[in-house]
C-alpha cells in the first residue's frame, strides 16, 4: 500500500485549501485514515481523522476550519482547509491504519503568508 498527498502551495491568510491522499495497492478497506501536521521546528502533530463508518474527528485547533472526507471510489482521501492562519503552515502527512499496520504517504508543504 501506498499513499501519495498533493496540494501544496502558498496560500493568503483567510484563504483555503484542499489537499488529496490517493492510495494505490491492495486491500484498501483501513481502519482508518489521519492527516498530520509538522510546522518547522515542531513536532509533527494529528489534524484530523476519519474512520472506516463515516465518523470523523478533529484537532482544536482546526475544529469548524477543516473538513475531512473521502472518495472511496476513487480511493483519496481529502482535507479541505478552509480559513487558513499562518500557524497552519506545515507539512502535512496522510497516514492510514489497516489491521496493526500503519502506512503513511510523503508530506506536502502548505505555507500560509501574505
Amino acid at each position: 500500500v501506498q499513499l501519495q498527498a498533493f496540494g501544496e502551495g502558498l496560500v493568503q491568510p483567510g484563504g483555503y485549501r484542499r489537499l488529496s491522499c490517493v492510495v494505490s495497492g491492495s486491500n484498501r478497506n483501513f481502519k482508518s485514515m489521519s492527516w498530520y501536521r509538522q510546522a518547522p521546528g515542531k513536532e509533527r502533530e494529528w489534524v484530523a481523522r476519519i474512520y472506516g463508518g463515516g465518523t470523523t474527528d478533529y484537532a482544536e485547533s482546526v475544529k469548524g476550519r477543516f473538513t475531512i472526507s473521502r472518495d472511496i471510489a476513487k480511493n483519496t482521501m481529502y482535507l479541505q482547509m478552509n480559513s487558513l492562519k499562518p500557524e497552519d503552515t506545515a507539512a502535512y502527512y496522510c497516514m492510514a491504519v489497516r489491521g496493526i499496520i500503519t502506512s503513511w504517504g510523503q508530506g506536502t508543504l502548505v505555507t500560509v503568508s501574505s
